[in-house]
């Protein structure tokens, strides 16, 4: 039988499981086990319609983006292909035909 740990709050050594959660029965408090919650490996990237984007995934603009520098835009529906996602506050590293290299930022893409 694995030990469970005792509560966090008054230290009851008396804690239970139920369903997901550990229980203590002697201040009522319930929490998640240690392995639920820590934090994912790596980092995770979404669109902007909440769907999680991977490396050399193909996404489209949601709307016009100025180009920095430039009096261009990049138009809404612009299919980019092969993406790179990066840890940066623009998440996304592509090239994008007549504009070159790029950074995006993900809450502008939707994956295609």
């Amino acid at each position: 039988m694995t030990e469970l740990p005792p509560c966090p709050v008054c230290r009851s050594p008396y804690t239970y499981e139920l369903d997901s959660l550990l229980v203590c029965p002697e201040c009522g408090h319930e929490w998640r086990t240690v392995a639920e919650t820590t934090p994912q490996e790596g980092f995770v990237v979404k669109d902007s319609n909440g769907n999680i984007l991977v490396n050399g995934d193909t996404v489209v603009t949601v709307k016009n983006l100025p180009v920095k520098g430039t009096s261009q835009t990049i138009k809404a529906g612009t299919k980019v292909k092969n993406i790179r996602l990066v840890e940066s506050d623009h998440n996304i590293d592509c090239k994008i035909e007549g504009f070159g290299a790029m950074a995006l930022k993900s809450e502008f893409v939707k994956k295609a």
